[in-house]
């Protein structure tokens, strides 16, 4: 009995090693916009990187993030989902449109 097990489980874990390294990377990156009058508009980013394939993390991370009380009072923030790099979803809360016209000291 144990060794039928074993070859229905091994193939899986071969098959999972196989897969992982080409499956894509998500990060969610949380921009908070600070402006001082007179002064640069200061931009501080915060990235959360995920391992290959944690699709479902990356995803419930986002919309903890989105739905948290301390983003939505704390404007202006930029939160992105990213997959390999490339945006998927973007949330903005506050006047992003506008202090991207000005020029943005960006830290971390």
């Amino acid at each position: 009995m144990k060794n039928i097990l074993r070859k229905f489980i091994l193939p899986k874990q071969i098959f999972k090693t196989a897969i992982k390294p080409f499956l894509p990377t998500y990060e969610v990156v949380c921009t908070n916009y600070q402006l001082i009058p007179g002064m640069p508009v200061n931009g501080n980013m915060s990235k959360h990187r995920f391992e290959k394939g944690a699709s479902k993390e990356a995803r419930t991370f986002y919309v903890k993030v989105i739905n948290s009380d301390m983003t939505k009072t704390m404007a202006p923030v930029e939160v992105h989902l990213k997959r390999r790099g490339k945006i998927i979803e973007k949330t903005a809360f506050g006047p992003i449109d506008d202090l991207k016209k000005y020029k943005i000291n960006y830290k971390g």
